[in-house]
């Protein structure tokens, strides 16, 4: 007996893997059913058996980036426990991730999670534990705490996406610029911690 056509061994994950592979090559227009089916030397709906067509694979994809990213932003922290430190190189963490994965960072930012969706949901509450805990805001009120992760992700993610669309184009060093705004970021977060009731 030969062996098992390959569409009967293929696993969610290895769509995904290779969704994310075609992804690095390719940039964002890669992720698609069709091109991942090429990736793997199969027929679209052996994918569809795993995960249901394009917006299936864009979110399964998104998740699995964010799981990722979570790992990276941590593993950079482990010899640190100064709050502010541990903010520093999260934001540098995540500069670092979106320069050497652009595409990964456009997906995973664009990505809209739901509250509502459990596996969704799981991934929303270890990013806030994480950033509370790398914070430690622990007193923070949850209010608080979602003003202070909302503002430090735009903050973030604005200015990596306008350095990625080569939108700064002013004589002036962007690192320089990034550290500006991470120290602003600090008195900002030190502002929210004094007011919060």
């Amino acid at each position: 007996m030969g062996r098992p056509p390959k569409e009967n061994s293929l696993t969610p994950h290895d769509v995904v893997q290779a969704a994310i592979a075609c992804l690095d090559r390719e940039g964002e227009l890669a992720l698609g059913v069709n091109r991942v089916a090429r990736e793997l030397g199969v027929k679209p709906p052996a994918i569809y058996k795993h995960l249901d067509g394009n917006t299936g694979l864009r979110r399964a994809v998104a998740l699995e980036i964010w799981r990722n990213y979570l790992t990276h932003c941590q593993s950079q922290m482990t010899d640190t426990i100064e709050p502010f430190a541990l903010l520093r190189i999260g934001a540098q963490a995540t500069r670092n991730f979106a320069q050497r994965y652009p595409g990964r960072y456009a997906v995973m930012m664009q990505y809209q999670m739901r509250p509502t969706d459990l596996e969704e949901a799981e991934i929303i509450q270890n990013s806030l534990h994480f950033f509370q805990k790398s914070l430690q805001l622990y007193k923070l009120s949850e209010n608080a705490l979602i003003d202070v992760m909302r503002m430090v992700n735009a903050a973030v993610y604005g200015f990596i996406t306008r350095e990625q669309q080569e939108l700064m184009t002013l004589n002036r060093s962007t690192d320089q610029s990034y550290e500006v705004m991470l120290d602003a970021l600090i008195v900002a977060i030190k502002h929210i911690q004094q007011n919060d009731c």
